[in-house]
């Protein structure tokens, strides 16, 4: 007798809505992330980190104290040896954590013989990987929230001087990019949970994807510009054509675009992410940083194709959910 497939998802038309269930999901995900030990170790090394090189920060800013506008903001970027800028951390911390959250999600209902029960229910497909994403979503942007205020409470108290209002809402953008920059690696962890069975095969593939990004594609993109527009006569305008062409490639990394967008916010004086004209240097000699507005005209860009690469990962998943075949 041959092996047939279980209907496990309920009718539609007679059930209701495909995302029946979905915050469901949302909460027993969250309730099991935030309760993990694995999740508890990665809080405790994000908070330590935070905490670490924030103070380390703000023993160097205290001598500039009513000389800089935007004192809070340099706690994110200043570096004191041996730690580095708490950005430079977050390259780091924020996609293993995302990927910690993600690496499981569907293949571990496998392995746990769990997933038809689950299907079983009133609960489909769609709302079932949507409510884990936005389960590990949610997560991670509650952990880089509190480091936010805790950053922003130690700065309040070792400077002793508050916030602008403009550095809030710069610091506010920060963390959205944050969070944007976190959503393509948790696609990314969902996306590997779906093509491999073993949660430790899935888990090394979404690291690997990261190290390359991380490590290798710098370098590719500055060997496939020197390939394709060579200097050879030593020109002006080779030399920024060849300088364009390696920002272009590089910025298919989400990490250069999230190292990028984050400078233009947290650092206002910035006026360029790319080569630097004459006439961008207008303004900018009187130490002259420029307003909130277009610093988010100048990282907006960046934004929409971090956002863009989550939900391309996250469709990418999805179809491959759907044509899974589960057997009870």
């Amino acid at each position: 007798m041959t092996n047939t497939t279980v209907q496990v998802e309920p009718a539609r038309g007679r059930q209701g809505s495909p995302w029946t269930g979905l915050w469901a999901v949302v909460g027993k995900e969250m309730a099991d992330h935030l309760t993990s030990s694995r999740m508890l170790i990665l809080e405790l090394l994000t908070l330590l980190t935070a905490s670490g090189t924030v103070f380390a920060a703000a023993q160097n800013l205290r001598e500039t104290i009513g000389r800089d506008r935007f004192l809070l903001l340099r706690l994110f970027t200043t570096a004191r040896e041996p730690l580095p800028a708490f950005v430079g951390f977050l390259g780091f911390l924020v996609p293993l954590i995302a990927i910690a959250l993600a690496f499981d999600a569907v293949n571990g209902e496998f392995n746990r013989r769990t997933m038809s029960r689950l299907l079983a229910q009133p609960i489909y497909r769609d709302a079932l990987l949507l409510g884990k994403f936005l389960a590990g979503l949610f997560t991670l942007a509650l952990v880089l929230t509190t480091i936010w205020l805790l950053i922003v409470g130690i700065g309040i108290v070792s400077l002793g001087v508050p916030p602008s209002g403009e550095e809030v809402a710069r610091g506010l953008f920060f963390l959205l990019l944050t969070v944007a920059y976190g959503g393509i690696w948790l696609s990314l962890g969902m996306v590997a949970s779906v093509l491999f069975r073993q949660p430790a095969t899935a888990a090394l593939a979404s690291i690997a994807v990261w190290l390359f990004f991380m490590v290798f594609w710098g370098i590719i993109a500055q060997m496939a510009a020197l390939a394709l527009r060579p200097v050879r006569l030593g020109l002006a305008e080779e030399i920024l054509a060849q300088a364009k062409l390696e920002l272009l490639l590089g910025r298919f990394s989400p990490n250069t675009l999230y190292s990028e967008a984050i400078l233009a916010v947290l650092k206002p004086s910035i006026r360029s992410l790319g080569p630097v004209l004459p006439i961008q240097l207008q303004g900018a000699v009187f130490g002259s940083p420029l307003p909130l507005d277009q610093s988010l005209a100048l990282i907006w860009p960046h934004l929409t194709g971090l956002s863009a690469a989550t939900i391309l990962l996250f469709a990418l998943g999805y179809v491959l959910f759907q044509r899974k075949e589960i057997r009870a």
